[in-house]
């Protein structure tokens, strides 16, 4: 029996993203650059923030020159998709994104805490006791902080997370409830008040999202962040823009 020429022949076999940066020496990561201070725009009108800061240790890793796309919430992932981008900061990984999208190993915190001054002795949710916590109303911050919270605690419910945190700023409230990415934020731009993290409640912590199949790439990755990790480079960037070390179990 005599087969078809072109069976003889199998598909050729599809260049991945790193022959593709490897080719082009240049490699194409999607950012945020208004979620501060992960992403955004400095005085000098640079990008800078805590992935700025790992988007430059991925270059390095992948011997190649950063290009910062800059995505949104709502594009980003078409951007992948469509190879825009070669891959994405600040993914959290969840189910519905896993039928999607493959993940790296976690490379920074994102969790909610709660925020006071330093002066005030609060370590866990049982030191909230008699104390007032300022919240935005209805959000997964409200709901994290009300489960825990002794009896005693007095949650302020305010309509949007500015309120909450404007309460908090005027002596309204003891203590208030947001992400580590926004009290980061408060921290620095009122340096006098003296705010630090008391203790951590709901924990997503984001990684590098790419796309599927794609077993080359996620090894790079996954072995930068493990070394990052080890020499102590990942540490300084949380400590730098997040005020905090990475946790533990990161």
């Amino acid at each position: 029996m005599v087969l078809a020429l072109g069976m003889l022949h199998t598909a050729p076999t599809q260049a991945d993203t790193l022959d593709n940066i490897a080719k082009t020496g240049t490699v194409k990561i999607g950012v945020f650059l208004d979620y501060p201070p992960f992403g955004s725009i400095g005085p000098d009108m640079k990008p800078l923030g805590y992935d700025i800061d790992m988007a430059d240790m991925i270059g390095k890793a992948l011997k190649a020159k950063v290009q910062l796309v800059q995505v949104t919430g709502d594009n980003r992932m078409a951007y992948l998709a469509g190879h825009k981008a070669d891959m994405l900061l600040s993914v959290g990984e969840t189910p519905e994104r896993a039928k999607v999208i493959d993940f790296s190993d976690a490379y920074a915190p994102y969790y909610l805490a709660a925020f006071g001054r330093a002066k005030l002795a609060v370590k866990s949710s049982a030191d909230l006791a008699g104390k007032t916590v300022a919240v935005a109303r209805g959000t997964l911050e409200d709901l994290s902080i009300t489960k825990v919270a002794p009896p005693t605690a007095v949650i302020k419910r305010f309509d949007d997370p500015s309120g909450a945190i404007t309460a908090f700023l005027s002596g309204q409230a003891q203590l208030m409830v947001v992400g580590n990415d926004v009290g980061a934020t408060i921290i620095d731009k009122n340096p006098s008040v003296s705010i630090e993290q008391k203790f951590q409640l709901f924990s997503s912590p984001d990684h590098v999202g790419f796309n599927k199949n794609e077993p080359r790439l996620k090894k790079v990755l996954n072995d930068m962040i493990a070394q990052s990790k080890k020499d102590g480079s990942l540490n300084k960037i949380a400590q730098h823009w997040l005020h905090v070390s990475l946790p533990a179990d990161l």
